[in-house]
């Protein structure tokens, strides 16, 4: 490991303490580096307040050594005002000399603006360490603004013998059917956190009235997106409870409310690419698929997918409601206790 990728190794670690907080900005850290020594540090921690630059400037307690130091960068500084001022202007104000950027912002409003405003203030700028790195950091927002759409993760649990839940007994209370322990419960909600939105369709709410909310960690709670076409839901479900922004697609219009906004699109056609052109558009970066089978599955055939995350549980059903098929590649597993994680990853 070279220098610069030493120093970009260690803005990567503290851009992921913005992890499920900076949206809709990207998570970036930042180091500053005078002699060998890290002499300033910080990371963006929320959208609106400082960015990474930034607060690695304010940390330097001697500001006469910026002008002979190093400013590293997970992602390349921004050029343009948003809610904060340029970080570009912030480096050439303080006469840094030298900046490393581990990648280029996809974002069109940045996009090389930044690297090529403080190569003619100067600067000496190296980009490309630990690019891979870098990227894979922000594969959310770089999804987002290249594909025009959120990052997905599938997620669903699965019995032993392959199901997502036992044959439904009518007249049975309305509540999940739990597969997997506590602590995988407990995974689930902080990835809850890590994520903008969670999606569900109609027959998982019809069934289960969950509240896709992250109860079972400290963190902010994703959107809610559900899929009922005919409007079957009952109004006294928690989805429709107002503490949550939801969003509803259906085929005929209700009036939205408080937090809840309804979105019209037609399923006579792939519903997919409609709804996730009104997620683009409201600016949703990330988004798990929980459920049901057939909306899953929807997702997988389109192969409009990024991440799955599968949880094997000890139960058997026997019949039931059976898992989606999945091809199984770039495969990890790990054990949860009782449990068996499957992980996947669906590159181009």
């Amino acid at each position: 490991m070279n220098i610069h990728e030493k120093y970009i190794k260690r803005c990567i670690e503290l851009a992921q303490n913005g992890l499920g907080t900076t949206y809709p900005n990207p998570m970036v850290g930042s180091v500053i580096v005078y002699e060998d020594q890290i002499i300033g540090e910080g990371w963006h921690k929320k959208a609106g307040e400082p960015h990474a630059e930034v607060n690695a400037v304010r940390s330097v307690k001697d500001k006469s050594l910026l002008k002979k130091a190093t400013i590293y960068v997970s992602l390349e500084p921004c050029s343009h005002f948003g809610k904060t001022p340029p970080c570009c202007d912030l480096i050439i104000a303080n006469k840094i000399p030298n900046v490393v950027v581990g990648t280029v912002d996809p974002n069109e409003k940045v996009a090389g603006k930044g690297i090529l405003k403080l190569i003619e203030a100067g600067a000496n700028v190296t980009v490309g360490v630990l690019e891979d790195q870098c990227n894979e950091l922000n594969k959310r927002f770089f999804t987002f603004h290249k594909k025009k759409r959120p990052y997905i993760i599938l997620k669903w649990a699965e019995s032993l013998d392959g199901f997502l839940a036992p044959e439904k007994i009518t007249g049975q209370e309305r509540k999940p059917i739990w597969i997997t322990n506590p602590y995988s419960r407990q995974l689930v909600h902080k990835w809850r956190t890590e994520e903008q939105a969670i999606l569900v369709g109609t027959q998982t709410v019809v069934d289960d009235n969950p509240k896709l909310n992250a109860r079972d960690w400290d963190g902010n709670n994703p959107v809610r997106v559900v899929i009922d076409q005919n409007n079957r839901i009952e109004e006294n479900s928690f989805i429709f409870d107002n503490t949550i922004k939801t969003i509803v697609f259906s085929k005929t219009q209700k009036p939205s409310k408080e937090n809840t906004q309804f979105e019209i699109i037609d399923f006579e056609k792939n519903i997919i690419p409609q709804i996730l052109d009104v997620l683009y558009q409201n600016q949703i970066q990330s988004i798990i698929i929980e459920g049901g089978r057939q909306t899953l599955q929807s997702f997988i055939d389109e192969n409009i997918w990024d991440e799955a995350r599968i949880f094997i549980g000890k139960a058997n059903f026997e019949n039931g409601t059976k898992a989606p098929f999945i091809s199984k590649k770039h495969t990890i597993k790990t054990n949860i206790l009782t449990d068996e994680l499957i992980q996947l990853r669906n590159y181009d």
